[in-house]
């Protein structure tokens, strides 16, 4: 026989060994490329080798709070099935046209082997494949495991050495598992085309049914595809689906012929047309029913280190563990947050509005509505980046909230011991008495003396913590930022989590109080739920569990801390409350139950937002221009069909926070506040107002324009306003 001759033959004894039924077969004489093989089969043992099997990559879930679906994620579009969950007939039409003695030989089926050996010898190299199922599955499971370029390119090279390594991995499979579970495991990790991996996904996607139902034509033409997915990939075009047809045909062709079908099934079955539906497989946020929020699960997961010690493996982890991630989203509320924001604004106004419900004592986001869809094309009435939350969630720079800031410098001079109706002498105009006057919190003087704040309409005299902030007096909030110190006051809002939505450091200027610092719905609707849970502040929280495919489930609890003394908590809260009766809500209206808020309204009306809460829940809303609010003003504009010669945070974004709460919070039974402590806060200290003060010329009903039209912009006491559209980062290109 030769030496050769017998490496070959020892290769037949092994498979037989392994349980293989040998078939006889001519060994031509071989010589050239054949030496390869002969040194490979010397220096590796076949022998069975244990096969690492990582899961293949699968579909994550993510679901609301009621376990509804939000979105999918996936690198690879797979849902894994049973193998009762596959019809028999697709079964049958795989083991036919891939390896029809599936069923009789082992590991090795050495008849298709020596076959292909004798081919490859003859003509230099491997051109014919032989492999058997259980190969084929061990070589997806190698390149599906591959981490690298390299290692991928290693798992698919034509040569004898990777040929004689699947053979041992197969072996050892093999032992391991029955036929059933094998053909199983292929079905469920090969690749169809058309972006779908395992046989449930591509049933969905080339005919929208599942594995389990799929018919006889349908299952000829899955198997027909595996054989070289991207030559007859349905999705790219005729010549495509011309090449799978013929390629259904020869399962057809192959099933008769070994008698799985009879030739009238065969002609029937072929004379059916393709039958292609290019169904889109669900998954990603722009399709979403809830696009902000999922963009905001989606960035948190990715960054944060609760979910993975590396951004790598948090993103393996997102796109193909086959998690289940269930969230904090309502549906309830979130609907009735969209309907809010449509029933005021809509899709092709040029401003956009955007609202986030916060649950206070947990941080848990119920609801992200914005007035335009999301989506990444830049396609007429959408918008491509989170609108509702940060920089570091998908959004852009976000809007300046204006007069919603002045609730921390109110906070700081209640922590200071001011009560209720202390008060200060509020002028026409503010300006500050020396550069010393107001210091950052790295102790710097940045006092602008050469600034004046002013009021729209001028309203000096005597204000108290309450009425000052009812009329959102300008100059009375500067007169208190200067009372109780600017760092502090920067402070306290800090401690609430208050940030800028580009992630820079805040801008500690003496107009903070007026707010200058771009800020997002999130943030402040977090924000002010603190003070709604008696100052415990809750940082934003979108996920409560994430379950793996295994069934075990890790559960994420709320992050909070005490931020605030409850009794400072409990008089804002009554203060704000106000703001509904006697302020600048006055015309809105309250909810019939205990509710506070605060109105904002930007220099020159570049934005405007509603913020408030309830015990039970909180929101903030924001109204600004997208393409930049400093250059496109909230003046003489249409919005939601109805013309504003300027926009107040209580023209716009108050009712639509009103509307959405009485729906969302609808068969919630009221919770009261908790009362002020009279003792700490009731009164005045040494700053009443004293006796021949003359009396407040605005009456505490009167609800005043809260931003200057005069004097210098209170955006360029800190720094230039940006004249570019507000977006820093098109999450289309990192998130789909």
């Amino acid at each position: 026989m030769g030496r050769r001759g017998t490496k070959i033959a020892r290769l037949a004894a092994a498979g037989a060994a392994a349980g293989v039924l040998v078939a006889a077969i001519v060994i031509p004489a071989v010589g050239g490329a054949g030496a390869g093989f002969v040194a490979a089969a010397e220096e590796v043992n076949l022998a069975p080798a244990d096969l690492t099997e990582p899961p293949p990559a699968e579909v994550t879930i993510v679901r609301d709070a009621k376990g509804g679906e939000i979105a999918r994620f996936y690198e690879e579009y797979r849902e894994v099935v049973g193998f009762d969950e596959i019809s028999p007939v697709m079964k049958t039409a795989i083991v036919a046209i891939e390896d029809f003695r599936f069923y009789q030989h082992g590991a090795i089926d050495i008849e298709g082997t020596l076959r292909a050996l004798a081919t490859n010898l003859r003509s230099g190299g491997v051109s014919q494949g032989g492999s058997s199922i259980t190969q084929q599955y061990v070589k997806q499971v190698l390149f599906n495991a591959a981490t690298t370029d390299e290692d991928r390119h290693a798992a698919l090279e034509a040569s004898y050495a990777r040929k004689l390594n699947e053979l041992r991995y197969a072996m050892g499979i093999e032992e391991k598992y029955t036929k059933d579970e094998i053909l199983a495991k292929y079905l469920n990790i090969a690749y169809f085309g058309a972006s779908a991996y395992g046989v449930e996904a591509a049933a969905k996607r080339f005919f929208g049914t599942h594995a389990a139902d799929l018919t006889l034509p349908q299952a000829a033409t899955l198997a027909g595809a595996v054989q070289d997915p991207n030559a007859t990939d349905p999705n790219l075009g005729r010549a495509q689906r011309d090449r799978l047809l013929k390629r259904r045909n020869v399962v057809l062709d192959r099933m008769a012929e070994l008698g799985e079908i009879t030739a009238d099934q065969a002609a029937e079955a072929k004379a059916a047309k393709l039958g292609y539906k290019g169904t889109r497989l669900p998954g990603g946020c722009e399709s979403s029913k809830y696009p902000y929020f999922c963009l905001y699960v989606r960035q948190e997961i990715l960054s944060n280190p609760d979910f993975g010690p590396t951004a790598e493996t948090r993103l393996a982890r997102l796109n193909r563990g086959g998690l289940t991630i269930t969230t904090t989203l309502d549906p309830g509320m979130q609907a009735a947050a969209e309907q809010a924001v449509a029933r005021y604004v809509h899709p092709s106004d040029a401003p956009v509005a955007a609202q986030a419900l916060v649950q206070p004592g947990t941080g848990a986001i119920r609801a992200m509505a914005a007035s335009r869809r999301y989506g990444t094309k830049a396609a007429r009435n959408e918008i491509s980046y989170n609108v509702v939350a940060d920089a570091a969630h998908g959004g852009g720079i976000g809007f300046q909230p204006g007069s919603t800031m002045k609730t921390f410098t109110l906070i700081t001079a209640l922590k200071q011991g001011m009560k209720l109706d202390d008060g200060l002498a509020a002028g026409a105009g503010y300006r500050a008495p020396s550069y010393a006057t107001f210091k950052n919190c790295a102790g710097q003087s940045i006092g602008d003396p050469g600034h004046t704040v002013t009021n729209d309409e001028g309203s000096p005299g005597w204000k108290t913590l309450r009425s000052g902030t009812w009329n959102s007096v300008n100059t009375f909030f500067m007169e208190l930022e200067e009372r109780v110190g600017l760092c502090e006051t920067v402070r306290t809002a800090k401690s609430l989590g208050v940030r800028r939505a580009d992630g820079k450091k805040l801008q500690e200027y003496e107009t903070f109080t007026l707010g200058i610092n771009e800020s997002d719905p999130v943030t402040i609707a977090t924000a002010y739920a603190a003070i709604a849970a008696r100052g415990e502040y809750c940082a934003p929280m979108a996920v409560t569990r994430i379950t793996g495919r295994d069934g075990e489930s890790t559960r994420y609890r709320p992050r909070c801390r005490q931020a605030l003394d409850p009794a400072v908590a409990d008089a804002t809260a009554e203060v704000l409350s106000g703001v509904f009766t006697k302020g600048t809500m006055r015309g809105v209206g309250g909810l019939g139950r205990d509710a506070a808020g605060k109105t904002g309204t930007t220099d020159d009306y570049a934005s405007a937002w509603f913020a408030g809460f309830t015990p039970d829940l909180a929101g903030a809303v924001s109204l600004g221009d997208p393409r930049g609010s400093q250059r496109y003003k909230l003046t003489g504009v249409t919005i939601g069909g109805r013309y504003y010669g300027s926009v107040q945070g209580a023209s716009i974004p108050g009712p639509i926070w009103r509307d959405t709460m009485l729906s969302a919070l609808r068969g919630v039974p009221p919770t009261a506040f908790t009362p002020v402590d009279q003792a700490r806060f009731g009164g005045c200290a040494e700053s009443c107002r004293p006796e021949k003060q003359d009396p407040e010329p605005t009456p505490l009903g009167t609800a005043e324009p809260e931003t200057p039209t005069t004097g210098a912009p209170v955006t360029e006491t800190t720094a230039p306003a940006a004249e570019t559209p507000d977006v820093t980062l098109d999450p289309g290109d990192i998130l789909n």
